[in-house]
């Protein structure tokens, strides 16, 4: 017995609910960490070698392109980290009704933005 049913494989005419946002966007952000730590303990193995190599990794993290790379860091850490508290919590057995759930999905969403953009005015 075969079903015919439809299928739709375009992502960008499927509306996605905000869990399902979050959740997505809480796997990406950690894929943006874990590549991304590589590269800051590598600077961090170059400052403690010496007071220059120290000087040179300070000197190097004013060119907009490192900058660029921390505050991409830093936005995938927050918003990682919010969507792990939001996951955490509803561990503990609270909101995880369909409506709860959807209410902590947009604050994360709403703070995780508020605190992204504040770090880029101060980095920039």
């Amino acid at each position: 017995m075969q079903k015919k049913r439809p299928v739709n494989l375009n992502l960008f005419t499927i509306r996605f609910p905000a869990t399902a946002i979050v959740s997505i966007l809480h796997r990406c952000s950690g894929v943006i960490l874990f590549g991304l730590i590589a590269f800051l303990l590598y600077a961090l193995s170059l400052s403690l070698q010496s007071s220059e190599q120290f000087a040179e990794v300070q000197s190097l993290c004013h060119e907009p392109w490192i900058r660029f790379f921390v505050w991409v860091f830093l936005s995938s850490f927050v918003l990682h980290l919010l969507a792990g508290l939001r996951h955490f919590v509803m561990d503990f057995g609270f909101a995880e009704e369909k409506a709860s759930g959807r209410y902590g999905a947009y604050i994360v969403m709403i703070v995780s933005a508020v605190v992204i953009a504040g770090l880029g005015v101060y980095l920039w």
